[in-house]
């Protein structure tokens, strides 16, 4: 190869333009949009079925195979045990995941109209400050032509 790069020579050369970018990069702020910080006070959203499935079947397979510490093995025998179900045993595990939805969805109402009636409140105070502020500007503006009025 007359004239040309090395494999090697090619592959350092783009790591250290790779390296080169990211640091450029790196100095930039991203573009992306901060997101609002989450509610601590806001409810869980409820799980499904398969997981409420999955809170029991933890528990069995731990007492099966007490040696496992494997998660991904837990969740793979999890996994297979539930696709293997038919709906009517299913059905106990849908059930429960259908109570504890309808007790979030409860929760959910008065959390929203908690935080409803905090804006409102939040809302009401600002409008009260700007209506005393304006108030006292213009008792400032009577007070300044009763002066030049004296003179």
């Amino acid at each position: 190869m007359k004239g040309g790069k090395s494999k090697a020579e090619s592959k350092t050369d783009t790591r250290l333009k790779r390296k080169g970018a990211a640091s450029e990069r790196a100095g930039k702020k991203p573009s992306r949009k901060a997101k609002p910080a989450k509610d601590p006070n806001k409810p869980k959203r409820p799980p499904s079925a398969f997981f409420v499935f999955m809170e029991e079947f933890r528990i069995q397979y731990k007492e099966k195979h007490p040696n496992n510490k494997s998660v991904a093995a837990v969740g793979k025998a999890g996994g297979d045990k539930w696709k293997s179900f038919s709906d009517a045993e299913k059905a106990p595990f849908i059930a429960k995941a259908e109570k504890r939805k309808e007790e979030y969805n409860k929760k959910m109402l008065a959390y929203n109209k908690k935080s409803d009636e905090a804006t409102k409140s939040a809302e009401e105070d600002e409008s009260d400050k700007s209506k005393s502020e304006v108030n006292d500007e213009d008792d400032n503006e009577d007070e300044s032509e009763e002066e030049e009025d004296d003179d």
